[in-house]
């Protein structure tokens, strides 16, 4: 595949397209990674990691903490947004402005201008968990795409089609890349598998994964 090279965040990296309305601008967020993964560390402060429990009661494998307007919960009530977090009673963390830049730029690189995220959900990965194919599904908005960050160790990305059962593509995502997806793909399931032991200067152990949404 002929990548279309661009000027990214950093001055550098290249687009792949991966399908219709998705695509993954490689590297976008290198450069911005150590003040990135500093936002999450005071974010982790005021909200701390934690492994949400699913409506079935299964915990998930990814910990996961939240900043913005809205943050998204899941427990015996079922999936949904709200604005506080139920861990501590308060408001989830405000978005930090580097956070809502980066998501902005990532949105109008990959054709989506005008993005306005007011969620951010951050995911710690350790070795051995992964997230299984889903759809993004509680926003309210589906006419705004979705920009997923990733920092720290390498993790192969599953983007498949409108049905569970359509075979998705797979896709080696590194420290920096940034996957938008969007219009006719808003829709469809993806996940990640799971994560292999390394070690990566800036995150450790772990990968992080810092996914946006306009969910009110």
């Amino acid at each position: 595949m002929m990548n279309d090279l661009f000027d990214s965040v950093d001055g550098e990296g290249w687009s792949e397209p991966v399908g219709d309305g998705v695509v993954v601008l490689r590297r976008f967020a290198s450069s911005a990674s150590p003040a990135l993964m500093a936002a999450v560390a005071d974010i982790a402060a005021q909200a701390p990691f934690r492994h949400m429990v699913t409506p079935g009661g299964h915990s998930m494998s990814a910990a996961m903490t939240c900043a913005g307007s809205l943050g998204w919960v899941t427990d015996a009530r079922g999936y949904r947004y709200q604005s506080c977090d139920p861990q501590t009673g308060r408001a989830w963390p405000a978005m930090p402005p580097k956070f809502f830049a980066l998501a902005q730029q990532a949105a109008e690189r990959a054709g989506f201008p005008g993005f306005e995220p007011d969620a951010c959900l951050v995911n710690r990965y350790r070795p051995g968990a992964k997230m299984g194919l889903h759809q993004d599904k509680d926003e309210r908005d589906f006419s705004q795409p979705i920009v997923s960050v990733s920092l720290g160790l390498p993790i192969v990305f599953q983007f498949g089609g409108l049905r569970r059962s359509d075979r998705p593509q797979r896709v080696i995502l590194e420290h920096g890349d940034v996957v938008v997806w969007g219009g006719v793909a808003r829709l469809n399931y993806h996940g990640v598998l799971t994560l292999k032991a390394g070690h990566h200067p800036l995150t450790d152990e772990f990968r992080y994964n810092l996914t946006f949404r306009k969910a009110g």
